[in-house]
């Protein structure tokens, strides 16, 4: 009896310390929602089709990592334009830097809507809320407010501990 009751003390003192670590990382932070009049920066990037396991998709990335070393103060984006289902699904998604002019082997991308709303998540990655939990409070957000979404989600990478997600409105 006695080693059970140590057990559950244990097992208390850990779950404890677990729920502080959650909480010291970010953990409960809100999502932070709001209409916005500024457009995204125009991007200039690069598009990948294919699949997750596609060595190119790293290679993309990589590629847009290595502009942002050279344009200091510039953050990546991301647009999936065809999100995959599974690992062998078709996906498709820009990635990009916010550079007013696109260098003749990029891609640029513009957006023409007037407002946007704009998810900000705080906190280490390990902690921080899910894409689709994200989309759910734009949603939810657009909805309350009589807003229609063009379908676009713009994930804009601001830190290691910062990311936004911007959502056209029609």
């Amino acid at each position: 009896m006695k080693k059970v009751g140590i057990a559950l003390l244990v097992l208390l003192a850990v779950i404890a310390l677990a729920y502080g670590l959650f909480i010291h990382l970010g953990g409960s932070k809100p999502i932070r929602v709001e209409l916005i009049s500024s457009a995204p920066s125009a991007l200039a990037g690069k598009t990948f089709r294919g699949t997750p396991q596609d060595k190119r998709l790293s290679e993309t990335f990589q590629s847009i990592e290595s502009l942002l070393a050279l344009h200091p103060g510039k953050k990546m984006h991301t647009i999936y334009l065809v999100e995959p289902a599974g690992k062998l699904d078709t996906m498709e998604v820009f990635v990009g830097l916010d550079l007013p002019f696109a260098p003749s082997d990029l891609e640029s991308m513009t957006f023409s809507e007037q407002k946007f709303i704009r998810a900000t998540v705080t906190g280490s990655k390990w902690v921080m809320p899910g894409p689709e939990t994200v989309k759910e409070k734009i949603d939810a957000y657009a909805k309350e407010n009589n807003l229609v979404l063009s379908g676009v989600f713009i994930d804009r990478i601001v830190s290691d501990s910062e990311i936004q997600v911007i959502a056209p409105v029609k």
